[in-house]
């Protein structure tokens, strides 16, 4: 049999209410070999499976400290995010109102001008109205005249 070196991984993290202490997940490759060689595995392959487990837990384990660096990362994010959107809603909220009295003082001086406008079709109106029932007067009278005359 060939010697073939395993070693222990042991991957560290804090407690977020820890300062200092570090606690550690262990993987012990010889012992994880020395199961799999009982349990019908070769030497070499039970090697070969203790260093693929051994780098695939050293690669891809999120310790407890990564997450809570992951946590702090995301709660920073989000708070960015909440001010950003906040100064983007008070931004739009005052556009917003500048665009809502825009509109009401163009609406007043549209409303303005439309009432002007029709006063001034209904003084038309009232003129063309007088001059028609002048002319219908003097038609009347005439009419009634000639009637006078006639009988």
């Amino acid at each position: 049999m060939k010697a073939v070196m395993l070693k222990t991984l042991s991957l560290g993290y804090l407690e977020p209410d820890e300062c200092n202490p570090m606690s550690a997940i262990t993987f012990d490759t010889l012992q994880f070999a020395k199961r799999l060689k009982e349990a019908g595995f070769t030497e070499q392959q039970a090697e070969a499976l203790a260093a693929a487990e051994a780098e695939l837990i050293e690669e891809k384990l999120a310790t407890k400290r990564d997450l809570k660096e992951l946590e702090l990362a995301l709660k920073r994010d989000l708070k960015e995010l909440e001010v950003s959107l906040k100064r983007d809603l008070k931004e739009l909220e005052g556009s917003l109102k500048r665009d809502l009295k825009e509109l009401e003082v163009s609406l007043k001086r549209d409303l303005k001008e439309l009432e002007v406008s029709l006063k001034r079709d209904m003084k038309d109106l009232e003129y063309r109205m007088t001059i028609k029932l002048g002319v219908l007067m003097v038609v009347a009278v005439s009419a009634l005249a000639t009637l006078v005359k006639v009988l």
